[in-house]
């Protein structure tokens, strides 16, 4: 194989096809990578096209399945190679430039091929999942795939109403948070992968391969900033299917499909990413209470478009009777945003989240009617607006705290002027951003909490978290400190990697990405950073006499979209 001394790569246009450019002493080549937006079956291809010279190239194929633990069968015909374990088979179909078949042969239970690739010349290899039990896939035409795929997101990008500022970083971000949508069921995963950690060799490693309501929410009041209906319709039913039941058992955490049952478990015979075990698959967090998402759930609710074809129980009803159960359960202490495995407490943010819940539920029955015990619900509104400001404030710090009776800070209170509990120029919202960039920022980047003192029944630390730092950037321009928030937003921007994708969490020492990757919540809180700035989205003033604040009663700023 040829030495390579150069290699770059980027996206094809606004698409999520891959082209990846190596260059050697010899010649040059890129490799086009992308999954087609196929209906039955999931096929990754890559071609690898001949620029320049005549490059010597070698493909190692090591299949397996059950993460890691399963070695399938392998078996090769003149026309496909086939790999089956179980319900699981994947096949793997391979074209050289003469149009004829790549060979392979198995070597210590991997399958490679070594070919040349010359300039003008193109080798594709097509590899598709399926059951074990159907009919093997038939082939398709590589070349008129790649047209149909760049074409489907070229399509997909041309719906964006977004014109403001940072056009090149939000779009990337608003593709990225698409690829993260299965289609068949409209659910929006947190991100793609699991266990990648949040401190190297640490333990606090998770798998986010599934739908947070709390982070599909968000996503779903992004995309119809950026004018993408369809998604939110079919969040929407996603959303009704997978909450169905009684308000009760609403979970904070499903499946693709809207499954419950996500048993957390250990792969201990994988040793993690650079030896940062354990390996989960699956999330306790589906057994947690978390206060805050019914407030998320029904900010979205109550700007999410009636679908044609809704399902059983409309939007409203369900609003209604999730509403009625948080009057009745918000009182509780839960595990709060950051879904900690130590004791419940009172999180300030979870009860403010509560109190969006019943505000947004309000100005939807008065706005579209629909049932729902209004009365009592303002009435809870006020007795949480009251509760927050006097339990969940302390005037010596002079700022919201993590947790009633708390001296701690906590980065999820950045949220509290972007819902809407008190306006931006509020003293107290002052005070809680100039608190959280004295105690809580790193190297200019935002902590969620500090470690060392909250009780997260986790041992060790954890990188800076890069959607706080977003919300930083918010709360900096809300309160008119412009110059700042542009330098701060500046400076994430520069964190993105080569193709415009960032992570969970940063390590400013280290200077590296960490926790799971490419992750939802860092781009969609990137996003509605963007709308600030550019003046996409501002905050709107409401009078509701129906709140009072320490101040006596006073405008509160219910913020259009997020």
């Amino acid at each position: 194989m040829h030495e390579v001394v150069e290699s770059s790569r980027t996206y094809a246009g606004s698409t999520l096809v891959l082209e990846t450019r190596f260059v050697t002493g010899e010649g040059e080549v890129v490799l086009v990578d992308f999954m087609p937006p196929m209906e039955e079956h999931t096929c990754v291809v890559r071609r690898v096209c001949g620029v320049r010279g005549a490059v010597a190239m070698r493909a190692d194929v090591a299949l397996r399945f059950d993460y890691g633990r399963t070695v399938p069968w392998v078996t090769q015909t003149e026309n496909e190679l086939r790999a089956v374990a179980g319900p699981d088979m994947v096949v793997l179909r391979s074209r050289d430039a003469e149009g004829g078949r790549v060979a392979f042969e198995g070597q210590d239970h991997t399958t490679a091929s070594e070919f040349t690739v010359k300039a003008g010349e193109t080798v594709s290899f097509v590899l598709t999942y399926c059951s074990s039990l159907d009919a093997v896939p038939e082939e398709f035409d590589v070349e008129a795939s790649l047209v149909a795929t760049k074409e489907y997101w070229d399509d997909w990008m041309a719906r964006c109403t977004y014109s403001g500022d940072y056009a090149d970083e939000v779009r990337r971000s608003l593709l990225t948070l698409k690829a993260m949508t299965y289609r068949p069921t409209g659910g929006i995963v947190a991100a793609v992968t699991s266990s990648l950690p949040e401190r190297l060799g640490g333990v606090r490693n998770w798998d986010y391969r599934f739908c947070w309501l709390r982070d599909t929410a968000f996503m779903l009041l992004v995309f119809l900033r950026a004018g993408y209906r369809e998604e939110a319709m079919a969040w929407r039913r996603w959303l009704l299917r997978a909450v169905a039941g009684a308000p009760a058992q609403i979970q904070t955490v499903y499946g693709l499909w809207g499954e419950r049952q996500l048993p957390e478990w250990i792969a201990d015979w994988l040793p993690g990413y650079e030896g940062s075990a354990p390996v989960r698959i699956g999330n306790g967090a589906a057994e947690q209470f978390q206060l805050d998402v019914f407030g998320e759930v029904a900010a979205a609710l109550a700007r999410t478009p009636q679908a044609e074809d809704d399902i059983r129980v409309s939007a409203s009803s369900l609003q209604a009777e999730l509403i009625d159960h948080l009057c009745d359960v918000w009182q509780e202490p839960d595990e709060g945003i950051w879904e900690v495995r130590g004791p419940r407490q009172h999180f300030t943010h979870s009860k403010v989240m509560a109190w969006v819940a019943v505000d947004r539920a309000i100005q939807h029955c008065e706005q579209y009617g629909g049932k729902g015990d209004v009365e009592r619900w303002k009435q809870v509104r006020a007795a949480i607006h009251a509760e927050v400001l006097e339990r969940g404030f302390d005037p010596e710090l002079n700022s919201f705290v993590q947790s009633y009776g708390s001296k701690e800070l906590d980065a999820s209170c950045l949220r509290i002027a972007l819902v809407g509990f008190l306006p931006p120029h509020d003293p107290r919202i002052v005070g809680t951003v100039t608190a959280i960039e004295k105690g809580l920022m790193r190297d200019g980047l935002v902590a969620r909490y500090n470690t060392h003192v909250t009780d997260d029944g986790l041992p060790g630390v954890e990188g800076t978290f890069l959607a706080c730092s977003f919300w930083m950037v918010i709360n900096l321009w809300l309160i008119g400190r412009c110059v700042d928030a542009q330098q701060l937003y500046a400076r994430l921007l520069t964190l993105l990697n080569d193709v415009g994708l960032i992570a969970e969490e940063y390590d400013p020492q280290a200077k590296r990405m960490l926790g799971n990757f490419p992750q939802a919540l860092t781009h969609i809180a990137l996003v509605h950073a963007a709308f600030a700035l550019s003046g996409e989205w501002t905050p709107q003033h409401a009078h509701d006499a129906d709140v009072e604040d320490i101040h006596g009663p006073g405008n509160l700023s219910h913020l259009q979209a997020l």
